[in-house]
């Protein structure tokens, strides 16, 4: 390191300090910049740390997850959000123990970042923890404990996830936990999907309407057909989506009526749902919406309608 930048990190004034680390990757390689950003994770300054666990980013040694740990324990909230960011895309299985050790934290908000952390590590050993923190007091963690568990596909899990898919008080674990067990089709599944396509938060609707579709859950047709008349249009979307995957025949009057919905994004997705169940009565509306303003729907309608005709031999 040259005695230029070594005066600068070291400079009385924390903006010099702070701007010397903004540069010090560029200067100097990883593995030479990441002692000198550890260390800079203890300076006084709030603007030096907040820098420092912005920069360990891109590291990923015990060393810096060591280090970006004690820093989820600033003062500063700042800093604490971005320890918790740097340590949410680290890669390293390696440092699994190192989180896992912090899964009892006392503090939620440390513990809410160890289960991202945790979350695309994909560690066997997270599962017990993970499992534990669905019944902690932070819906945060709840929310972080149930991501780390569906990316494991912890059939174990399943019935907790259950439970907090159709009866969590927070709507954004209720959200995370229907998207977390759509790597089943059981039939415990299937029915808090179905529960949650009435939920009373919008979002969980949606998720539970792309669940459905995902899984294959046909049984729950009727209600996808149902949820093509819900009041937010992002649910009706993931519902025209979902029947489409699903080929579902009885559907092709209620899509046929989206085809001429205000929102374009669900004109295209009826058009292309529509191309996928293929059935022709869905021709007329298709050949009237290959007129629409929005080139994109005119393209979906064409295609329905090319994909129709040469499944049934139509000119």
């Amino acid at each position: 390191m040259d005695s230029a930048l070594t005066d600068r990190l070291s400079h009385a004034d924390p903006v010099v300090r702070r701007v010397a680390l903004m540069s010090l990757l560029d200067e100097l390689d990883p593995d030479a910049a990441e002692p000198v950003l550890i260390a800079a994770l203890e300076d006084p300054a709030r603007e030096v740390r907040l820098e420092a666990a912005k920069a360990l980013e891109a590291q990923d040694s015990p060393a810096a997850v060591a280090g970006l740990l004690k820093a989820l324990e600033d003062i500063e909230p700042a800093v604490r959000a971005a320890a918790a960011q740097s340590l949410s895309v680290v890669k390293n299985p390696a440092i699994g123990a190192l989180l896992l050790a912090q899964a009892d934290n006392a503090d939620a908000g440390v513990r809410a970042a160890i289960f991202r952390a945790l979350r695309e590590l994909r560690l066997p050993e997270a599962t017990l923890p993970a499992l534990k923190a669905l019944s902690d007091e932070s819906a945060h963690v709840r929310r972080e404990a149930v991501a780390v568990l569906g990316w494991l596909k912890a059939h174990l899990a399943l019935p907790q996830m259950v439970v907090l898919a159709t009866s969590d008080p927070d709507a954004e674990v209720r959200r995370a936990a229907v998207g977390a067990i759509g790597f089943s089709a059981e039939a415990l599944v299937s029915s808090a999907v179905q529960s949650a396509l009435a939920d009373s938060d919008w979002q969980v609707r949606e998720t539970a309407a792309a669940v459905t579709g995902k899984l294959g859950l046909q049984t729950l047709a009727p209600a996808l057909i149902a949820a093509l008349h819900d009041s937010h249009w992002q649910v009706r979307l993931k519902a025209a989506y979902s029947l489409g995957r699903l080929r579902e025949g009885s559907a092709v009057a209620a899509l046929c009526g989206l085809l001429f919905d205000p929102v374009s994004n669900l004109r295209k997705e009826a058009a292309l749902a529509l191309g996928e169940i293929a059935d022709p009565a869905a021709l007329d509306p298709l050949l009237e919406a290959a007129s629409d303003p929005d080139p994109d729907v005119r393209k979906a309608a064409n295609l329905a309608c090319c994909r129709i005709r040469a499944l049934h031999n139509l000119a």
